[in-house]
Parts: C-alpha cells; structure tokens; sequence
C-alpha cells in the first residue's frame, strides 16, 4: 500500500501508459481514473485504444463513456467528475490511479485549478469567425498572441482554440498564463513514460495499422449516424476526423490512414513538451527492467 492520495501514469501516445497503470492498480490495490479526453466518449473505442475488458484484468476503470460524441468536451466539467470519481475510490480505501495523455486533463484532475468563467458574446463572434475562416486562421492569431498556448492545442482542434481566445480576450492575459504554477491538491506522484523518437514512431504507425485491422473505419460509420460529424470535440479527434473525410469521398482510405498517422505523431510530440514542462513528473524508459516494480518504488 501507499501513502499517496493520487498515482499518475502520464507521457505520450502508444508509450504503455494503460498497461502500466493496470499493474501499478493491481500491486496497490487501486483503481484507474481516465485522463483521456477523447476516451471519455462512448463508442469510441478503437480509435482511441480503450483497454478490453481482459486487458483491464479485473481493474475498474473509472470516466470511460462518459459523454455522447455530439456533447463538446469540458475540461471545467471533467475536473468534477475526476474529482468526484477519486475521492470515492479513496474514501473506499483503494488508491486512484490516474492515467492518460491529456494534459490539462491531468493538470485539472491534480492540481489547484480554476478555469476562468465564459462571455456568450465573445465566444458567439468567435465561434462564427471558426464557422466561416475556419480553425486553421484561428490558430494563427493564438499562435502570434500566446504562442505558450498554441503549442499545447491541434491546429485543427477548434473548440479549444476559440475558447483560448475567448479567455484571452476576457482577461487581457495569454490563456498559457490561466495555468498557475505546479500546485498538487493531492499527495500525488506523476510517472511519465518515455520512448526514443524513432521508436515512438514506429509505435504509432503500428497501433493506425492496428486500428484499422480491428475496424475503425466501420466504428467510425456507425458514430457518424449517432452524429459524430457534427461533434465539435468527438468529430476532430485523431484518426476519427481522417476516417470521417475518408467517408465523405475527400480523401482516399490510405490517405486518411497516413494523415492519421501523421497527425498522431506530431500529437505524441505536443504531449512530451507538455509535461516535461511539469517539473513533479518522474520519468522512466518505458522498456526499463522491472519497470513497474522501478515505479512501485516512485511511488513509495
């Protein structure tokens, strides 16, 4: 057992970060809370790489298939539910375990944050100016005001990148300055997994393969009828934005497989510069001998 209220498995995509958390869950008798945005939408399984039941191993796994694919994310709204769902698994006596790649996910599950409120008008403009000049134009105004925050969203990632602006222009401050400093709520230690580049690459390129082998682009069929397309969050996530272009004749299937392998790349190094920024996080090659027992010992 641990002392710690909170364990945090973190890092890039395809680094091991689930498989590691469901064993650092079953040596401390914990339980997984979900820090993947896009993992908190139900059907989108494949595309996301949601553990199976078998791999889970008996786990519970907490904030899976939460929200439907056409609700827009909340990161305000995800910072209750972790916090709901980890003060119940503590209040049991188990240790949370809190794993994914989402870093202001992560950041709002552990740290002292508060997310600055909403103007309907500001957002309203803005939402229209992404309607009309599209998300591209958008992100280069955040990028010439807050290059900070530009690094830490997609390009294609809309909704965050109006409501970036929408704060900069509620507070006359860049949205990277919302973040105040490192500041745990929690007695938390953060684990992140580091793979070499070339690796990590070929990682990647290997779980798209894998993806499509086990169905995405009719995962993706089936969720554009529950209306993925027009989910402002759900409709842009990677691989599902690809495949959703793919199915409207714009792109070929092989280009859409390549784009997302692409954009899941340049994703995986936007994830590592976001928390090596993070001085708590302790970092281990995700092929270290003993890595769990190595991070058994993090934690104690």
């Amino acid at each position: 057992m641990t002392s710690r209220d909170v364990v945090a498995v973190v890092g890039p995509t395809a680094a091991g970060k689930s498989d590691l958390a469901v064993e650092l869950a079953l040596r401390l008798n914990g339980e997984a809370v979900n820090a993947d945005s896009m993992q908190l939408y139900r059907g989108m399984d494949i595309g996301t790489a949601k553990l199976t039941p078998a791999e889970m191993r008996g786990v519970p796994h907490h904030l899976l298939d939460v929200w439907d694919v056409t609700a827009a994310a909340s990161v305000a709204e995800y910072q209750r539910l972790s916090a709901g769902a980890i003060e119940d698994i503590r209040g049991r006596g188990r240790v949370p375990v809190l794993v994914g790649g989402s870093g202001l996910y992560v950041r709002a599950a552990l740290d002292h944050l508060e997310f600055p409120g909403t103007d309907p008008a500001v957002r309203a403009r803005l939402e229209g100016e992404l309607a009309e000049a599209g998300a591209a134009a958008l992100y280069e105004r955040l990028r010439a005001r807050d290059p900070k925050a530009a690094e830490a969203i997609l390009p294609g990632n809309g909704r965050r990148i109006v409501r970036a602006l929408e704060v900069i222009e509620i507070t006359g401050r860049p949205f990277s300055a919302t973040l105040p400093e490192h500041d745990y709520r929690y007695d938390a230690v953060q684990i992140g997994l580091t793979v070499p580049r070339p690796d990590l690459d070929a990682r990647i390129a290997l779980r798209v393969e894998r993806m499509w082998e086990a169905g995405l682009v009719e995962e993706v069929r089936a969720l554009e009828k529950a209306g993925l397309r027009d989910g402002l969050t759900a409709g842009r996530a990677l691989g599902y934005a690809q495949v959703l272009r793919f199915l409207a004749g714009e792109w070929t299937e092989e280009r859409a497989k390549e784009e997302t392998i692409r954009a899941t790349r340049r994703f995986a190094r936007r994830q590592e510069s976001w928390f090596r920024r993070d001085p708590r996080v302790h970092w281990l090659a995700s092929d270290t001998p003993g890595l769990a027992g190595r991070a058994l010992e993090l934690v104690r």
